[in-house]
Order: C-alpha cells, then structure tokens, then sequence
C-alpha cells in the first residue's frame, strides 16, 4: 500500500509527471544522468493527493512518508504539480517549498502545507494565465534531503535576456540559494563565490543536462565539500525558439511580422499560405516567419545594399543587422560573385512614368480575382486543394508582377529623393509627408473613408443606432433595410480584411461583423454627413498647396531642380496610392481560398476525420491535403499544436534573430531629443497634442476626436480608426509600411518603431507627437 502514495527519486523519470509531477519526475531523470548528482529523496505521490481531503494528511498516507524519513536528518520539502517544471509553463515560485524539515512530524505537516499551497490566490491566477485547468491539476510533493551547501544559485545554459544559446549565465551566493530564487537577494558575481575552474565545471555540467532534455534548462545547484549537486532543473520557457539551419555556419534572420505590421503568432495553415506566397524562403520559429538573410549579407555588395534598403525603412532592424555584421568573421564572407538574384528577379526597372498603368494593373487584379472565385466553385476534397495550390501561382503572378513593383518602387524612391532634396534646399523635413495626403487609388485608405459614408446612412435611421449600441451576432437582420445594405454593400468590398489578417486563419471581417460596430458608431457620434469627402479634399488642397510652394521657392534657388522636383511629386501622388493594392488582392483571393476549405473542413468533421472544423487551422497545407485524401487525421497532433499556438502567443518576436537564438532589436543612435523624450521614426509630420488612447485589440477601440492612438502595430484593418483620432504611436513600423502611407495620406503625425510605447505610456496620459522630428512628449 505504501508504494501507492510514496516513490523513491530513484524510481522515476521523466515519463512519471502524473504520479510526481514535473519537479520530481526532472530530479528522477536527472539522477539517471551520469556525473549529476541529486540530493535523495522521495516523492508523495498524486495518488496520497487525491486520498486527501484538503490539506489533512490522511493516516496511510502519513504511515507511508514516515516509513522514508530518518531521524536527525533535515529535509526540503517543496511542491510538484503535474503542471510543473513544463516545456511549456515553468511555475517557478508558484507553490510552496519549505527548508531544514526534520522529524517525520514536520514533514508530514509541511506536505500538507505544499498541497494547500495549489489553491493559493497567486497559483491560481498563473493557471488562469497559462490557460491550464485547475481542475485537471494535481500535486505530488518532493521530499529531499538538505545539502550543505558553501554556496549555490541558478545556472541558465541559455542566456535568458538575449535568448543566446552560446552563452551561459551564472548566478551564485554563499550558502544555500533559497533567498536568491524567491529574489529576496541579489546574486554575487560568480567569481566572488566560485573559481572560474568550479564556474567552468558547473557550465559543462548544465551543458550535459541541457543534452539529455534536449532544451535549455534553468538549474538550480547547490556547491558542498563533494562538489556540486542538482536541486532542480526545469525549461526556460521564455526563450524565443530558433529556425532550424541545416548546417553548422552562423545564419542571421529577419523578422517578416515586424515588415507586415504583424508580430502575432500564426497558427500552422497561416504560415503555410505565406510561405507558399512569398518568393522569400523563410524559416518558421515561434510561430512567426523570418527572412533568411545569410547569402545576401556574405557578399559586400548584398551586406551594402540590404543595409541601405533596410536601414531606409525601419532603422531598428537596421541597427540591429548591423550589429551582428560588424562582428569578426560571425558570417562567411563570399565574394560578390556569389550574391543570390534579386527576390523578383532582374536588375532594378527604370522609372514608371504611365499613370494609366495604375488603372490596368488594378482591373488585372481584379479580374484574375473574380477567375478563382469562379473556378472554386463546387470544388471538393482532393480537387479543391489541388486546385489552390494551383491557383497560388496565379496569386503569386499577379502579387509579383514587375510592372506593379515597378510603380509603387518608382514612387517610394521618389519620397526618399523629395524628403533628402528639399530638406537640403530648404531646410524642410520629411515634405513628402503632406505631399502623400489624399492620393488616388488608395484601396486602404478609401475603406477607412467609406465607413464615413456608412455612418452617413446609419445617422438617417436612429432606429439603427439603438441596434447598434446592442449588437449581438444577428444585428445586421435587425437594421433597417438601406443601412443593412449599406453595411453589406462595404463588406462585400472590405469584409475579407481583419487584425493580422495575413494569416488565413484569423477571422474576417465578413466573418464577425460586430467587430466593426465601435468604429462605426464613434463615426456616427464623431462626425457630421459627408466627412468622408470634406476630409479627402481638405487633404488633397493641402498637398496641392505644399505642392505649389515648394516648386516655388526652388524656382527661386539657383539651381534648384524646380522642375525635376515637380516631377518626383506627381510620381508620388500618381503611383503611391498602388503600394496598398497588391496586399489587398492577395488578401481577397486568401478569403476565397478559406472559405472553401472551411466548407471541406464542415464536411471533414461531419464524417468524424476532425472534431471541430477550425481543426485544419492546425495543420499545414501539406498536412491538410494528406488529411482530405486519406480521411485520416491526426487528433494529438493537432492538440499538441494547439497547445504549441498557446505557448508562441505569450513570446515576443525580436527583429532580427541568429542561428544562436539571440534576439536583436536595435537602438536609436541621437542625441537631437528632449530628455525623457520616447524615441521612434518619423513617418508622418506635424506635431500634435492630445489625449493617448493605449488600445491593443481593434475590437475594443473607443476613440474621441483629438485623441492619439498608441497601440503596438497596425495593419490595413485599423484603417477606419485612423478617421477617428489625431496623431499615431505604434511600437513597430517603418516608412513604408502600410499604417505609415495610410498615416501620410490622412495627414496624421506618426511615429513608429518606439520602444516600448504601449508600457511607457500611460492610458489616458497627454502627450506631444512629433511627426516630423521623431519622438513622443510625455506632457504634464
């Protein structure tokens, strides 16, 4: 009956996590490791924790645990919850530990403390966090022998700031580590506790258990007159994972989510349909995508070139690329003989001067859409997937096509001549901005407009208002007729678009459309009838004007390119509205491909081959084709994803990663700002001063005129916002991105890429943006 409630540290391993939980079943397994010692001990089991009713220690139970106690000897006594020392969710410090038990008394007492410890407020809470079922959780309890410690502490086999896999990070104190892992103190150096001969050994230690669980592990040890001795060692399970190489050189990866506006984790079907998109090979880590950029900066013509390009746009990803090239022999150089083509391949196109190429290339668009509509039609099983992966490279053709590439490249080099030429004629920053106010062809900020227009028609019906301030799922059949079908009318020409939407499986706006119903109802409160047309042609008037002052006061300037200037601003104002349209027509030809595998999916788990249609957005593409041919599929791997989407959602992406799992994200290098000033990129100029609204969901936005929208990024679907606000804060961006144009065209002052803004920023806080010199005021 005994060996029910107690096991020896000596019987178990890894595998036993039901019966001892995660801290006894590592300490089992890493007894089992040659050259670790561990303390010995028992484990009380799940089993003696189900017996119990609360924390009382039933009689068998206390029997079986004095049968292993020895007299004199002082024990630890510390919790392991099956939910424990995970992969996945550490616990540290969640549970109680109790040191320097002796008698068999106590430690039957302080094994029902550790029991009551898994209904405290704080290991509640970290479940609910951690999105674990208290329910499910059980706890066994680790009973172990004290150590004599000289000194102990923690050892991370990877270092948990930078996420370098290289590096180890040591933390040590004299005498017994308790008070330095709870942080009631703070670690010496190791050099002050250790020599660097027991520091090397305690690495190459760490190293070995590291090996045997195949990840990086935060141990904790202890140094007596033996040597050292292991106490526990659990994952870090806030280290961003590494893309997988292939081989044993250094690689250096870009971070695709901070390029697209979009640092989210993706769930498995999303990065596929990117992948399969994008002519970029790109390595998958965390749930995100990178750019492997290793060729391209082995040679000095692609390192110079990429630097430029990358440097133009988001200057942290810059600096942080740059950072890693200037270390010696980091990447292989190769000679520029080597250089991979360009990703669209050829050399750089001459300068589009055509306008009527704008409209062409959109009714192209257009009509290889409504093609693949068409096609899809009554398409199932094997066929339909077959022909999706068919019909990408039609979206690739038309997503890639050089004529479009070079439009929107004529106009982005056009903004970068304009800004550099004017500032040193005249002394003007970043005029190109007011310039890009109320372009045409413009398909993101045109949505954002005609959401105006919609409220136009709500406001005409009160009625629809009343619905409006109590939508629930079915408030579109309660609207009144014209203002159901002037809603209807704007989804069926916006609805593919969401939050994040380049991964498929995000729910479209045509999806849930509630989620609009605060954006338009602040339209209908915020603005009088015919905003819409009032704000573009106040816009347009005003880059017109800037326009024509500009053109003016170079015609003054000896030599100062008066008509060459007049030229680089109708190529911006002719061609830069296009830099919007690509992006849209992939994502409209992304909403039919969903919906119908949505509908195979329904007829997939109608048969039982899955148990929820949303299933599939846990397989790849490859996965699900398999799965539609075959009938079969996998259940556990498609919970063990799940779980796996889980655990990506909680990290952040850096952005740039190396092959070593070191996280990069690069600093601002000035000195031109106030103090306490919060750094970023001007994107957009003007100053302006309002109200911050911090919003982190879209869905959640309540915005009032003259407010600042503070937010981590924004991607084409926080559009309709912009209308509504007076100036934007977002922590990643570049000039280019999409919330950047979208920013210009609407003459809002933006800056981009701060650090940190969504934390540093207080909701509700008055701040000053300046748009055009790059920082944000915190005001009093």
């Amino acid at each position: 009956m005994s060996e029910r409630y107690v096991l020896g540290l000596d019987e178990v391993d890894e595998t036993f996590i039901g019966a001892v939980g995660g801290k006894g079943a590592n300490l089992g397994a890493l007894r089992r490791i040659e050259g670790v010692r561990v303390p010995p001990g028992f484990c009380v089991t799940t089993a003696a924790f189900e017996r119990a009713d609360g924390p009382a220690v039933p009689d068998e139970v206390a029997a079986a645990i004095r049968e292993r106690v020895e007299d004199g000897v002082a024990y630890a006594v510390r919790s392991s919850a099956t939910a424990e020392d995970l992969p996945t969710a550490s616990f540290a410090g969640q549970q109680d530990s109790f040191l320097n038990v002796v008698g068999a008394d106590a430690v039957v007492e302080h094994v029902g403390r550790c029991w009551a410890s898994l209904g405290t407020e704080r290991a509640v809470a970290y479940r609910e966090h951690n999105g674990i079922d208290s329910g499910a959780v059980r706890m066994a309890v680790v009973v172990q022998r004290m150590v004599q410690a000289q000194a102990a502490g923690v050892l991370f086999t990877a270092d948990p700031l930078s996420g370098n896999r290289t590096v180890a990070r040591v933390e040590a104190v004299h005498g017994l580590g308790d008070a330095l892992v709870s942080g009631r103190v703070d670690p010496d150096a190791p050099g002050a506790v250790l020599t660097e001969a027991q520091t090397a050994e305690l690495v190459r230690l760490g190293r070995r258990i590291e090996a045997y669980f195949g990840r990086p592990q935060d141990i904790e040890w202890c140094l007596d007159a033996d040597g050292f001795q292991v106490v526990q060692s659990r994952p870090i399970t806030t280290l961003f994972p590494v893309p997988a190489t292939g081989d044993d050189e250094h690689h250096v990866y870009l971070s695709v989510g901070h390029q697209q506006m979009m640092t989210d984790a993706m769930k498995p079907l999303g990065l596929s349909f990117w992948q399969m998109t994008t002519p970029a090979p790109m390595a998958e880590a965390g749930g995100r995508l990178f750019v492997d950029v290793t060729q391209r900066v082995a040679t000095p013509g692609g390192r110079a070139a990429l630097l430029e390009l990358i440097g133009k746009g988001d200057p942290l990803t810059g600096d942080a690329l740059r950072s890693v090239l200037e270390r010696d022999g980091y990447i292989r150089e190769q000679p520029d003989a080597a250089a991979p083509p360009p990703l669209l391949g050829g050399p750089t196109e001459p300068i589009e001067t055509d306008p009527a190429i704008v409209a062409e290339l959109i009714a192209a668009t257009d009509a290889s859409i409504a093609a693949a509509a068409l096609e899809i039609r009554g398409k199932t099983g094997a066929d339909l997937l077959d022909f999706i992966q068919a019909d990408i490279q039609e979206l690739r053709r038309v997503l890639f096509d050089r004529r479009g590439h070079r439009v929107y490249m004529s106009a982005m080099e056009a903004t970068w001549w304009l800004n550099e030429h004017i500032e040193a004629r005249l002394g003007e920053k970043n005029v190109a901005d007011t310039l890009s106010q109320s372009v045409p062809d413009n398909v993101t900020s045109e949505m954002g407009l005609a959401l105006l227009d919609v409220a136009d028609v709500v406001r005409a019906h009160p009625g629809a208002v009343a619905v409006l301030e109590d939508a629930g799922d079915d408030f579109l059949e309660r609207l009144p007729e014209p203002v159901r079908a002037a809603i209807e009318a704007w989804l069926d020409r916006y609805g593919m678009r969401c939050a994040g939407e380049i991964d498929i499986t995000r729910p479209r706006w045509r999806e849930r459309p509630s989620t609009l119903v605060p954006l338009l109802l602040g339209n209908v409160r915020n603005f009088e009838p015919g905003e819409s047309r009032r704000r573009f042609e106040q816009g347009r008037l005003e880059a017109l004007a800037k326009a024509g002052d500009v053109v003016e006061r170079l015609r003054a300037l000896p030599d100062g390119d008066a008509e060459q200037t007049q030229a680089k601003i109708e190529l911006v104002r002719t061609f830069i509205g296009y830099r919007e349209y690509p992006k849209y027509g992939m994502v409209s030809r992304y909403w039919i491909y969903k919906r119908a595998l949505l509908d195979e999916a329904g007829r997939l788990a109608a048969r039982g081959v899955i148990g929820d249609p949303e299933d599939i957005y846990f397989l790849t593409f490859a996965e699900l084709r398999d799965v539609v041919r075959t009938g079969r599929a996998d259940a556990g791997l498609i919970a063990g994803r799940r779980e796996e989407f889980r655990t990506f959602q909680a990290l952040t992406p850096s952005r740039v990663l190396t092959s070593d799992g070191e996280g990069l994200n690069g600093s601002y290098h000035r000195g031109d700002v106030p103090a306490g000033a919060l750094l970023g990129l001007p994107v957009s100029a003007g100053t302006v001063e309002g109200r911050a609204r911090v919003i982190l969901d879209m869905a959640a936005a309540v915005v009032e005129p003259g407010d600042i929208l503070v937010t981590a990024y924004t991607d084409p679907s926080w559009t309709p916002l912009f209308v509504a606000i007076a100036g934007l804060v977002t922590e990643v961006g570049g000039v280019m991105t999409h919330g950047a144009v979208v920013a210009r065209e609407y003459g809002l002052p933006a800056v981009v890429g701060v650090v940190g803004a969504t934390r540093l920023i207080p909701d509700g806080q008055r701040i000053r943006v300046h748009g055009t010199e790059g920082y944000i005021e915190l005001l009093p």
